[in-house]
């Protein structure tokens, strides 16, 4: 078996991933017998950038079958999450692993690939996308880099592996996935040959499913360098056609500021919001573009209104009620990010935001029981006596004393023609 390059003994051998449960167990599990078993990818790049470590993922000589075999004799659960490309997915004390066959791709299309596994570990990290992700861990903490992976750590470069062109044309979603990793774990101007294969390739993202476009997108979309990169992306004509048209990226670059100084936690929606959206019509077009799903949609139709006068805290609070507490911490944000906004808004739109973190939305103290107690019979008059009535409370700013209930529904009724001697207090 190949297994050529950079050695480092002991690199990661203090790296807090392998204390996860079950990692010894599984890795000792599948390190004998004539297989070999390596961590592979985000977590040895992560552990190596000094970053968090999300998942830890396990290469390995051993047929899927015989990963199979072998865990589910040892007590532990085995998944058959991408057999057809090689993955097991291994449960060890409730916490998951994916396990994947050394392969290479026999055939692509541009967005499925057809592999064969092998044992080779050079061909296994020739076929993976950037340097960064080809790196493998043994048990004992050394890293093994075949592909000058180790290189690009220090300076956070993000490059595809051998010839960028051929890269991309085995799947076209290594475009985005170029920028969504130099956004995350890149520094300084997106690799100028990436760049330019990208630009050369742009033609196969039409091939690639929205799902597919939408999931890349998002992750993008809250990365740390998302504003630069995607101006990159615009720069470079890559982003219109995502969007389906031009981006406003001084008005993420304001949110995203906006967000750190208000202590807002990014949202995907919210930064797509203040990239692409202007009017509930782009709602519609993003959740088609972007395949989004009914809540996202809902988020982003919802972000897309007006924002009233806020000056008042009753104002604030009538706000919130019409639009519940999300959509009002996110317009007040997309708001504040318009740069025409004076001093005096951006305060209340700051007070708006804080407060609508904290809001308890009030229940109407009044409802069709107590109206029809009233004289009012079930009907069309009813829906819209109980309508004027919850106005009224509202613009009252939610007063719950019964004797001002009493005013204000003996109020409304009197104007749908009611005689207000027939009205008492609620309950």
């Amino acid at each position: 078996m190949t297994d050529q390059g950079r050695i480092v003994p002991g690199m990661l051998a203090d790296a807090a991933f392998w204390a996860r449960p079950g990692l010894g167990r599984l890795l000792a599990l599948l390190n004998r017998d004539g297989e070999e078993a390596r961590v592979v990818g985000g977590a040895v790049r992560n552990a190596l950038m000094g970053l968090e470590v999300a998942d830890v993922d396990i290469a390995t000589t051993a047929l899927p079958q015989e990963v199979v075999r072998r865990t589910t004799a040892a007590g532990m659960k085995a998944v058959p999450t991408g057999l057809a490309h090689g993955t097991i997915t291994v449960v060890v004390e409730h916490t998951p692993y994916e396990v994947t066959t050394l392969r290479e791709d026999a055939q692509t299309d541009g967005r499925h690939a057809e592999v064969v596994f092998g044992r080779d570990w050079a061909r296994d990290a020739a076929r993976r996308d950037f340097t960064i992700n080809a790196l493998y861990a043994t048990p004992d903490g050394t890293v093994r880099d075949l592909v000058g992976g180790l290189a690009d750590i220090p300076s956070r470069h993000v490059r595809f592996i051998g010839d960028a062109h051929e890269r991309i044309r085995e799947d076209y979603l290594r475009i985005l996935r170029l920028f969504r990793f130099h956004a995350t774990y890149g520094a300084g101007a997106v690799d100028v040959t990436a760049l330019r294969a990208c630009e050369h390739e742009r033609a196969g993202l039409v091939r690639l499913s929205r799902e597919r476009v939408g999931a890349e997108m998002r992750k993008l979309l809250i990365a740390r360098g998302a504003v630069s990169t995607l101006q990159t992306m615009s720069d470079s004509g890559l982003l219109q056609p995502l969007l389906g048209g031009i981006g406003a990226l001084a008005r993420l670059r304001r949110l995203v500021t906006l967000e750190t100084e208000w202590g807002a936690k990014a949202d995907a929606m919210r930064h797509l919001g203040a990239l692409a959206l202007w009017t509930r019509a782009d709602a519609l077009r993003l959740r088609e573009r972007l395949r989004l799903s009914n809540t996202e949609a809902r988020q982003l139709d919802e972000m897309a209104g007006p924002v009233p006068d806020l000056a008042g805290a009753s104002a604030r609070r009538a706000f919130f009620y019409a639009v519940g507490q999300q959509a009002a911490q996110d317009r007040a944000l997309l708001a504040a990010a318009r740069f025409d906004a004076t001093e005096s808004t951006l305060r209340h739109l700051r007070e708006a935001f804080h407060e609508a973190g904290d809001w308890v939305r009030p229940r109407l103290p009044v409802t069709a029981a107590d109206l029809m107690a009233q004289g009012l019979k079930p009907g069309p008059d009813l829906g819209r006596a109980l309508k004027q009535v919850e106005q009224a409370w509202v613009e009252a700013d939610f007063p719950m004393a019964p004797d001002v209930l009493a005013r204000l529904v003996a109020q409304e009724l009197a104007n749908l023609s009611m005689s207000p001697e027939r009205v008492s207090a609620p309950g």
